[in-house]
């Protein structure tokens, strides 16, 4: 009984939001005008002048830095210019850690999260901002690097940023190169960053590990979710990397597959969705909870393109309801059922398989991108990008090797002539 009261069921969620607020929720920003001419926050208001201010979301301390950030943080893989309103709601409910990169959105990302910080300067201290270089394709060097990072804080009209990650989407460990040290020393001195680190989602083990073994990485997003928490060879480099004081947040945590285009589309999904719906939750929500369960996480990075995932993802944080071991066998059984639709960035296998075309993991990963976030455009810009000499033989290679080496058991020749097809 006591735990149903728990649950987050339709009657408790419109208590939560409130009346007043529900179209807001539901509504998509591309609805809401006058966004403009939303007024300025400012944090050192007097009291009597505030609003109430709405349940914060929980904050956890980043490794070893020692500063606290919100447990759930602002994925900004899009324009932010004309998504205010997401910023200010996201502000307004403690969202305040930020990530964003120098190619998202191409460029607006960043240019909205200057605008918004125009707008409202005293709230910067409030934030933390994580941007990244976004340097795909040859050696990252610290020129290139330094150039990528002054044309972020120009763009975010800020003096510093929070977390820097010079390597966005590390593959490779010796990426990690002294003098990408010696850059992150000379720009902390030169109060530009506070923190450094990478992102990565291919061959996470691997870079988790060897970023354990050093001194000079403060913090780390990886790929992690339900499916690739149940790898060992994960779970050891994450239990590394929290015993050396290095800050983790957990991107992707959804798990979107290659081929999914609908959210419900076979028994397994149904059966998982009328589990958690029965639970008081969706699927997404408990996904979210499954890794901020685990204590070693600083925070879930989740895209969050309107005020309706943005609520439903603070709702996720906010209940206090906690998975049963029943709920994570769920998620482990849809884990193993639909294996053959998610690709787990373990490149490493495929590379040695296909030594010659490097780049199959990531071909998985802009059809997914196609597939199961709708973004098309930016699936076939990333498509584009690999050499063309890649490119113009995919059709003409044997993948029988690879396939036969895929743990997730791909069906990596039919995908490869899906993402041809689709993002050529």
């Amino acid at each position: 009984m006591k735990e149903n009261l728990n649950k987050i069921n339709r009657r408790n969620f419109l208590k939560t939001i409130g009346a007043a607020g529900l179209g807001s929720v539901f509504a998509s920003d591309e609805a809401i005008t006058g966004q403009d001419d939303l007024k300025t926050i400012d944090p050192n208001a007097p009291e009597q002048a505030k609003k109430p201010k709405p349940p914060q979301i929980p904050r956890r301390k980043l490794g070893k830095t020692g500063v606290e950030v919100s447990c759930l943080s602002l994925g900004g893989d899009f324009s932010f210019t004309d998504k205010q309103i997401v910023l200010r709601k996201a502000f307004e409910s403690g969202v305040t850690c930020w990530d964003t990169a120098h190619n998202y959105g191409g460029g607006n990302a960043e240019l909205g999260i200057g605008k918004f910080i125009t707008k409202n300067p005293k709230a910067r201290k409030q934030l933390f901002i994580v941007s990244k270089t976004a340097i795909f394709w040859g050696p990252i060097t610290a020129e290139k690097v330094e150039e990528r990072l002054q044309t972020s804080l120009k763009r975010m009209n800020t003096d510093y940023i929070d977390l820097y990650y010079a390597c966005h989407g590390l593959s490779d460990p010796a990426q990690l190169t002294d003098e990408l040290k010696q850059w992150a020393k000379s720009a902390k001195k030169r109060k530009l960053i506070r923190f450094f680190g990478f992102s990565t989602h291919k061959n996470m083990a691997k870079c988790l590990a060897a970023a354990a073994k050093l001194d000079w990485i403060d913090a780390i997003t990886t790929l992690y979710n339900f499916r690739v928490m149940q790898n060992d060879d994960m779970q050891a480099a994450i239990e590394a990397c929290h015993k050396a004081g290095i800050g983790l947040t957990a991107m992707k945590a959804f798990s979107r597959g290659v081929r999914r285009i609908q959210p419900v589309e076979t028994e397994q999904d149904k059966k998982l969705l009328d589990h958690f719906q029965k639970r008081g939750f969706t699927q997404e929500q408990a996904k979210i909870k499954v890794i901020l369960q685990d204590k070693r996480f600083s925070a879930v990075c989740v895209g969050m393109q309107n005020i309706s995932l943005l609520t439903t993802n603070i709702d996720a944080v906010l209940n206090k309801t906690k998975l049963t071991q029943a709920d994570r066998d769920a998620l482990n059984e849809y884990a193993r059922a639909t294996c053959s639709t998610y690709c787990a960035g373990c490149a490493y296998i495929c590379d040695s398989a296909l030594p010659d075309t490097p780049f199959i993991s990531d071909i998985m990963r802009y059809l997914m991108y196609y597939n199961s976030y709708g973004d098309r455009n930016r699936a076939r810009d990333l498509f584009a990008k690999l050499p063309s000499g890649i490119r113009n033989k995919l059709l003409r290679i044997d993948y029988t090797h690879a396939e036969t080496r895929c743990p997730q058991h791909l069906p990596i020749a039919k995908l490869v002539a899906e993402a041809v097809r689709k993002l050529a």
